[in-house]
């Protein structure tokens, strides 16, 4: 049963950040149908954001003393009730509701996942039994976003979130089944204590990194759809496969960073972040191309995906004293990314710069990244040489 349970999770990763990734395929028919602008519903981006970067943290910590399975199974009842009231959303106010009652469980979600996967782990291998979690979050976006867009295109938006509800309650059933209640996995620290790290100066720093560096992507992604078909000329039903398109150069750059930040971490987030910003300013300028567009959603996917993998092993380092916290801080800064990159998208939107100057202005942010990342460099050199020095 053991052996099945990292399976299970990595299929219950899969379904909720699926839920978190296929707003950007179904936004413009969100956007429609409910009778709100783009930028308007751009806005479920950050309503997501807010309930991970609230739930994760606070969640997370409240609960480390709590025994696993049962806190999985409640999680995951509640992602179920927030896609379901996410489908059945009468007005925009109850979709906004549903879609942060959903993200307030997902951080903590997967930092749990994560202690039960290394926990069922033989010896020696726990770091490539939490790879598999994590491929269950590149699947998410590899196959669920696109064909959450498939089944919105054709069924509307309201399929897409009772699929991802029917996802999540199979989850549910798997992990009620197959997956062990690891009771000796929680810390043994108050909430309290794990909440301290954030005094940390590494650990603030490490969170602006993260969030900061990532928000000129997320602006894009944010507003995908609506890019590749009114700026780019796509059809609508291209949206999915460009958004397969996209999934696999992240997948591709998630693994070229890994083994680039091994390798020289600081000076790879570096120049991958410069390269995102050119990559951003080169979209800008052949927005109006397909074939040019179409090339350029793999590169920004591969860019965007590549500066990753860095940046979370530079939180988990600095938050060490809160393993599983950490978890949920890495991706509370990235949804603080998300939250500012939509609502900075739709004051650009509509400032009446046009759509097309959201590549712009993901560069722009983009570069504010890598001066945090240079400052975050700076402070390590700087201790380092203090360390070095004789007493």
């Amino acid at each position: 049963m053991r052996s099945a349970a990292v399976p299970s999770l990595m299929w219950c990763v899969f379904g909720i950040t699926t839920g978190e990734f296929v707003i950007a395929g179904i936004l413009p028919d969100i956007a429609g149908d409910l009778t709100v602008s783009i930028p308007v519903a751009g806005l479920l981006v950050t309503s997501y954001a807010i309930g991970m970067i609230v739930g994760g943290p606070v969640l997370t910590a409240l609960t480390t003393r709590f025994p696993r399975k049962p806190l999985m199974l409640t999680l995951l009842a509640v992602a179920v009730a927030g896609n379901l009231a996410s489908a059945l959303a009468p007005v925009y106010p109850v979709l906004f509701a549903g879609r942060m009652i959903t993200a307030l469980v997902t951080s903590t979600f997967f930092a749990n996942a994560i202690v039960i996967a290394a926990s069922t782990a033989p010896p020696g291998r726990q770091a490539a039994t939490v790879s598999k979690l994590v491929f269950g979050m590149n699947l998410s976006m590899i196959l669920g976003a696109p064909i959450g867009t498939f089944i919105g295109n054709d069924h509307g938006w309201r399929a897409t979130f009772a699929v991802i509800a029917a996802c999540c309650a199979l989850g549910f059933a798997l992990v009620l089944w197959l997956v062990p209640d690891v009771r000796d996995a929680a810390p043994a620290t108050s909430a309290v204590a794990e909440l301290r790290v954030f005094r940390s100066r590494d650990v603030q720093l490490a969170i602006a990194v993260t969030a900061v560096a990532n928000a000129g992507l997320l602006m894009v992604f944010t507003f995908f759809a609506s890019l590749v078909t009114d700026v780019a000329g796509f059809a609508t039903e291209a949206v999915a496969v460009l958004l397969l398109v996209y999934g696999l150069g992240a997948a591709a750059g998630n693994l070229a960073g890994g083994r680039l930040s091994d390798r020289a971490p600081m000076a790879s987030q570096l120049g991958l972040l410069a390269a995102l910003a050119a990559a951003l300013v080169l979209t800008w300028t052949t927005a109006g191309s397909t074939v040019a567009v179409g090339i350029m959603v793999f590169v920004l996917g591969a860019l965007g995906f590549s500066v990753i993998p860095g940046m979370q092993a530079r939180v988990l380092t600095t938050a060490a004293a809160a393993p599983t916290l950490a978890m949920a801080v890495n991706a509370s800064a990235y949804q603080l990314a998300a939250a500012f990159a939509a609502w900075l998208g739709g004051r650009v939107i509509d400032g009446g710069l046009g759509l097309r100057s959201i590549y712009l202005a993901g560069a722009a942010v983009t570069v504010l990244g890598i001066a945090v990342s240079l400052s975050a460099w700076l402070r390590d050199r700087r201790a380092s040489k203090a360390e070095s020095v004789p007493v």
